[in-house]
């Protein structure tokens, strides 16, 4: 089945997900991280057998991001995994690219999930869904989204009653392994490779404070109409 709109080369957009039936995912710390994992081996023109990547003993799949010749699909601005769901905003960067990797993406993580929780039948939720992202107002309410998606496993209630613990709950999105807003607290580690920070929008690197993504999500209702 086509999609109405096609993605378009240099545009940005939203995709998310979700497990079929809204089961879980992502149930360990492997499950993550083999997921942040395929997005940088997914990211490709080439087919990547990952398990040949692994060739010396030790070496976690972690430790070997940053050693293959870009060819990217997309750029890949920011990301949240969650137990039963996942957000990515992304940039296309070549015709068919973001079909392209989500394909891989979701074909590879399927088939690790299916043989370790010898789990049968589809494990995501359809195709993955879409927003095109039109102009830097909501390019910011995005961002701000999804990273602040995390917070609901803090206070689950704190969109319809506010952050009753606003110290906790800064140092919970900071820290908060499953998203790319860890590497923008200025975090340093091996899975910042997948992020195109060199090409992201100067905003994305200053809007890195739990205040401002706040800020930017309040106003994201008044925004979606006029997204572009």
């Amino acid at each position: 089945m086509l999609r109405d709109k096609p993605f378009i080369n240099g545009e940005t957009y939203h995709l998310f997900n979700r497990g079929a039936h809204k089961q879980a995912i992502f149930t360990n710390e492997e499950d993550y991280r083999r997921f942040i994992v395929l997005l940088y081996f997914s990211n490709t023109m080439e087919r990547v057998q990952l398990g040949n990547l692994l060739q010396n003993q030790g070496r976690s799949l972690i430790d070997l991001l940053g050693e293959y010749v870009d060819q990217s699909l997309v750029d890949i601005f920011a990301y949240t995994l969650m137990p039963n769901h996942f957000h990515l905003v992304i940039r296309q960067k070549a015709d068919g690219g973001v079909s392209m990797f989500m394909r891989k993406l979701a074909t590879a993580y399927s088939m690790y999930f299916n043989i370790k929780y010898d789990h049968s039948g589809v494990l995501f939720q359809g195709r993955f869904k879409s927003r095109h992202i039109g102009n830097e107002a909501y390019f910011r309410y995005i961002f701000a989204y999804v990273h602040l998606n995390s917070l609901d496993l803090f206070e689950p209630s704190w969109e319809e009653q506010g952050l009753k613990n606003l110290d906790g709950a800064r140092q919970y999105v900071n820290s908060y392994r499953y998203s790319s807003f860890f590497d923008y607290a200025g975090n340093d580690r091996a899975e910042k490779t997948l992020l195109s920070l060199s090409q992201a929008p100067e905003f994305l690197t200053t809007q890195n404070d739990l205040e401002i993504l706040l800020q930017s999500f309040n106003q994201g209702p008044s925004l979606i109409g006029d997204n572009g």
